[in-house]
């Protein structure tokens, strides 16, 4: 007795229309489930790639930019172009100044000698306060 099955292309096999229809569904399920899987790792993964690429570009900018390796914004190239100009114009008048030509008008003029007049005033009453207390000092320094 022989319990070996002939099995050939010419076999008939018999099965239930509901188990067929059954095992199609759960192939189907189980390849959507797969590939779902898949899709769901290929978008971590390239997620994970563009966050990396951008902490290097962060990274890259924070080191960079205080250094002004990656240039610098409008404003402050406006704001040094005035420093320089502002300088430029600084030195040529601590150059006027230094030389005596320095730019003066009558209203200036009339300033600095009120100013001057002031200051010597104030020198003389300085000069009566130091005697006046010399001669405290000398008067008590008798007395004691």
């Amino acid at each position: 007795m022989s319990d070996a099955i002939d099995v050939s292309d010419k076999t008939k096999f018999a099965m239930p229309i509901r188990n067929l229809i059954s095992l199609v569904a759960s192939v189907a399920v189980g390849v959507w489930a797969y590939f779902g899987i898949i899709e769901r790792l290929n978008m971590i993964e390239t997620q994970a790639i563009l966050v990396q690429a951008d902490l290097v570009k962060n990274t890259e900018f924070r080191i960079k930019w205080p250094r002004g390796e990656l240039g610098a914004l409008p404003a402050d190239a406006e704001q040094f172009m005035l420093i320089e100009h502002l300088s430029g114009e600084f030195d040529k008048l601590l150059h006027n100044i230094e030389t005596g030509k320095a730019p003066f008008d009558q209203q200036q003029a009339l300033t600095l000698d009120f100013y001057k007049q002031r200051i010597e005033t104030l020198e003389v009453k300085v000069e009566t306060l130091k005697d006046n207390v010399a001669n405290l000092k000398a008067h008590n320094g008798n007395d004691n």
